[in-house]
């Protein structure tokens, strides 16, 4: 395959991850693939270092992430630009976007060298913000933007649109914009559907909103999404967070509008028995300790009905 070359990145908070990330270089460089690390974050003897920027991860074949959901998170800002997948290991509790669990890393790193894995593409959104006509940011999330209250006692009065068409108004706490993987974070916090990661749609999820027409709404891929604040005394300023990572401060009367990002994240999965919709079936299982005891699932006798 040629010269091969992987970036391994991770949680600098944790010991733990920092231990597994020389431990994936060391086994890494030992099988003849050349590993690069971000220079701030992570010393290993052999590696190249680069600056944590949009070139970090240029010319790689993939990037591994040893952390949480946070860490991936961070780690699709270096990931997106370049086109190259990135593969999670878990430390801490259940993720939905990390593949593989520590105590499977040297398998996990086997299986990266001998190219045992497949990409999947993950939808995103393309976030801009506007203040009396201008663009005063222009950014994007894999998980969801949100409009939400800066004030904790004050809400905040938004208007959302759809396809360029107004649809209700509400006094509320924020607004969840989310993309089908992000429907298990914030989203499913506020109240909005599971949405299984093949589905492609969008997803707008009011937070604590006064009014009786309030539901969760799944819409199309091709949509456009807007939030208008609404400028009264009553309401406090708000703020826009994409990924819970980038935030922009919004000024009164702001419009923010959401669409399907023009770049997706890219996911590396190892292989694996079953689609993608079962593997993911089996993570809300393990996340939410979902009670399946009671399970028997397809007898002989279906099986062959079905044949």
């Amino acid at each position: 395959m040629g010269h091969r070359t992987v970036l391994v990145t991770a949680h600098t908070g944790k010991q733990s991850a920092l231990r597994s990330a020389r431990l994936v270089a060391s086994r890494l460089t030992a099988a003849g693939v050349a590993v690069r690390t971000l220079a701030a974050e992570l010393s290993v003897p052999g590696a190249e270092e680069v600056p944590a920027g949009p070139a970090a991860a240029e010319g790689t074949e993939l990037v591994i992430v040893l952390g949480g959901d946070g860490a991936l998170l961070r780690a699709a800002e270096l990931s997106r630009p370049a086109g190259v997948p990135l593969i999670g290991v878990n430390l801490g509790h259940v993720g939905f976007l990390a593949e593989a669990e520590p105590d499977g890393l040297a398998d996990t790193v086997d299986r990266v060298v001998s190219g045992d894995y497949v990409v999947e593409e993950r939808m995103t959104i393309d976030v801009t913000a506007r203040g009396n006509g201008d663009v005063i940011a222009s950014t994007w999330a894999l998980n969801e933007a949100t409009v939400e209250k800066a004030a904790r006692e004050r809400m905040i009065d938004v208007v959302v649109e759809v396809d360029g068409r107004p649809l209700s108004q509400w006094g509320c706490d924020g607004v969840v914009c989310s993309t089908p993987t992000g429907s298990t974070a914030y989203a499913f916090s506020a109240g909005g559907p599971v949405v299984w990661p093949e589905v492609e749609a969008l997803l707008m999820v009011p937070i604590s909103a006064h009014a009786l027409f309030a539901p969760p709404m799944v819409v199309s891929p091709k949509s456009e999404l807007a939030i208008e604040l609404v400028v009264s005394v009553e309401t406090s300023g708000a703020v826009l967070w994409c990924d819970g990572r980038r935030k922009v401060d919004l000024p009164p009367g702001a419009r923010v509008e959401v669409r399907r990002g023009a770049l997706p994240v890219l996911l590396a999965r190892l292989h694996a028995p079953g689609t993608s919709g079962s593997r993911f079936t089996d993570r809300l299982v393990a996340k939410f300790g979902l009670p399946v005891t009671g399970w028997r699932g397809r007898t002989r006798e279906d099986a062959g009905e079905h044949a």
